[in-house]
């Protein structure tokens, strides 16, 4: 019988991505969702809340493994009601995936928890899994959600934490904003420019899951690519990919307009950034496939 991968929250970009490359490898993947529960290309969609025991934890007793992408999207304005649904969602999941291992017969070998580099806050300097945590909402999430995650010892489960910076990939994530901006002659400078984007392809991201869960490893690992840049860079790489021309920048003042009163979301998500390296893998012999930043955006922008 084929192996079976939980993904608890899998219904987004990084989610179906993964369970398209693990049944493709004949892996057998349920995704736990809000949703309702049906078959699709292979995968079972099973409904849970995210916060209470009930029938779904019958598919976590004997799997092999568990990915929990589960979480509000950040992508919002940070009011009080916005801030507690952002944390509890995280701790409320992490909570109840304790819980529903512990009452397995046959628990799971791994449990992998998707995290954020935003645990470092806004910095430019390079940080490894051994930096210290930055100050901020984000940041201060990041850390109860780490806490959370490693507050229980599973006996028969190692537990592995990804803090995740900007995937890139094909019909969703990250990019596809950025790559809109640029379609319409807006893809300039953001603020500053300075601010840092660790980014990495989706393939290099699925294949850091499997690299975690097939061999005998645990704690926290950056989920990034080696070559880390500037926001500045990053755009100017953009519209070069997509044979776009001079932008004009988004000067600071601007993105806080633009942030709050057109995308209502949090300015920070686009002012702040990260430097990051991926040391853990690195040292492990982990090979990324895609490593330059312009060879990467124009495949992933060219027409298909």
């Amino acid at each position: 019988m084929s192996p079976t991968v939980v993904i608890p929250g899998g219904s987004g970009f990084l989610g179906q991505a993964l369970a398209k490359e693990l049944v493709s490898d004949g892996y057998q993947v349920t995704i736990l969702t809000r949703g309702r529960q049906k078959t699709d290309r292979g995968v079972r969609f099973v409904t849970w809340d995210g916060r209470n025991m009930g029938d779904w934890v019958r598919e976590i007793d004997g799997a092999h493994a568990i990915v929990n992408f589960t979480g509000r999207s950040v992508n919002c304005l940070y009011t009080p009601k916005n801030r507690e649904e952002i944390l509890g969602s995280r701790l409320d999941s992490v909570r109840v995936l304790h819980q529903a291992v512990r009452n397995c017969q046959t628990p799971p070998k791994v449990f992998i928890q998707a995290g954020s580099l935003a645990y470092f806050g806004n910095t430019r300097a390079e940080c490894d899994e051994d930096a210290p945590p930055g100050t901020g909402f984000s940041a201060e999430v990041c850390q109860r959600w780490e806490e959370a995650f490693f507050s229980e010892s599973l006996p028969q489960t190692r537990q592995v934490l990804l803090r995740i910076g900007f995937v890139l990939g094909r019909g969703g994530g990250a990019l596809e904003p950025l790559k809109k901006l640029a379609k319409y002659g807006l893809g300039g400078t953001i603020g500053s420019g300075k601010q840092y984007i660790s980014w990495i392809h989706v393939d290099d991201f699925n294949a850091m899951i499997r690299h975690v869960m097939d061999r005998e490893v645990e704690g926290i690992y950056n989920a990034t690519g080696p070559q880390p840049v500037t926001n500045r860079t990053f755009m100017a790489t953009l519209r070069k990919a997509m044979g776009k021309g001079w932008a004009p920048p988004a000067p600071t003042p601007l993105v806080w307009l633009g942030a709050i009163f057109v995308m209502r979301s949090d300015p920070g998500l686009a002012l702040t950034g990260r430097n990051c390296i991926p040391k853990r893998l690195l040292e492990e012999g982990f090979r990324f496939r895609h490593t330059e930043l312009e060879e990467t955006l124009r495949e992933l922008t060219r027409l298909v």
